[in-house]
């Protein structure tokens, strides 16, 4: 294997990883079954949205970060600005409208496993997002940018993001990216387009599953795997859930790290938390075999607690998770 290191991202004393997208509360079900055709019992609101789970997660685990996002002037927006300030993450760019309330995502989980979902996105706060003069301040000190699919849904989305990338790349700043985006928006030839522009630009990308094949436009791991190093890519990190997780490094680099055996109660954001740990730790100096550990743990560690971020750690409370929780079979 070749011992070539693999490049760094940004360090984090260059600025703060920022990220762009999505703030919402969830409202989960207490017990399983179809839909919501019935009353039932609901518990929450829970602070989410895909992007702000990752810039919490970052932030707990010390990495400087903040997110360009919109809430209502309601309890529902309080109660997730309150958290991504208290959690340490920079929340200057989170505009407040007067007049749309937060997003909403309410959830029920099948016996199957699967989920069903009542969402208020296009219609919330969440899809009135700008590049205002606070979205700029933030861009302008931002040594990292890390874009997450589900803001191709969003519109002004794509304004922020372009703007970002000319910004942090003039500062020798780096671009990280989650290809999380639904089917049918891939289908669109604009964001097809938009989508594959930050695959060539991006030197880390974070897909699960299928999402690696997607960005990489071929099938077959070690194709994909090729067909993306070949571009910008210094980087592909896979989530594999259950199963863990594997780096490949343009130099030829592969290291795995198997997954942590926990009892799952919500697996909402443990994707989100992976990548925040990696991003956070890679910019922190942190080698990527203990990066990998970390993100396996933080994912694992947010699964054991109802709620999408609820379980996002400090690195002292990652340590511990490592510590006392036994590893799957490889």
């Amino acid at each position: 294997m070749p011992t070539t290191p693999p490049k760094d991202l940004a360090p984090d004393a260059l600025g703060p990883t920022i990220t762009i997208g999505e703030i919402l509360v969830e409202i989960m079900a207490d017990d399983r079954g179809n839909g919501f055709l019935q009353p039932i019992a609901l518990t929450g609101p829970y602070p989410s949205g895909a992007p702000a789970i990752f810039i919490d997660q970052c932030a707990r685990l010390g990495g400087a970060a903040g997110i360009i996002a919109s809430v209502g002037a309601d309890d529902f927006g309080r109660i997730n600005v309150e958290r991504l300030r208290a959690d340490g993450a920079d929340v200057s760019a989170i505009s407040v409208s007067p007049d749309y309330p937060t997003g909403s995502a309410f959830v029920r989980y099948r016996h199957d496993g699967n989920r069903d979902f009542v969402f208020n996105i296009a219609q919330s706060a969440a899809a009135r997002i700008g590049l205002d003069a606070s979205a700029r301040a933030l861009i302008a000190r931002a040594g990292h940018l890390h874009v997450m699919g589900t803001a191709f849904a969003i519109p002004g989305a794509w304004e922020i993001i372009e703007h970002a990338i000319g910004v942090v790349r003039t500062r020798g700043g780096t671009v990280s990216f989650d290809p999380n985006l639904r089917k049918e928006l891939l289908g669109q030839p604009l964001t097809q387009q938009r989508f594959q522009k930050l695959v060539d630009i991006s030197d880390l990308i974070l897909p699960s599953g299928e999402e690696l094949f997607v960005a990489a436009g071929c099938e077959g791991e070690v194709a994909a795997v090729q067909a993306l190093l070949a571009r910008n890519t210094s980087e592909i990190v896979l989530k594999r859930g259950a199963h863990g997780s594997t780096f490949f490094g343009a130099a030829g680099q592969r290291f795995e790290c198997p997954a942590f055996a926990v009892e799952e109660v919500d697996p909402t954001g443990a994707g989100d938390c992976f990548g925040g740990a990696y991003v956070a730790c890679r910019r922190l100096g942190v080698p990527v075999e203990q990066a990998l550990l970390y993100a396996n743990a933080a994912g694992a560690r947010n699964v054991i607690f109802r709620g999408p971020m609820e379980g996002a750690g400090t690195r002292l409370q990652l340590d511990a998770f490592i510590d006392s929780t036994p590893r799957r079979a490889s």
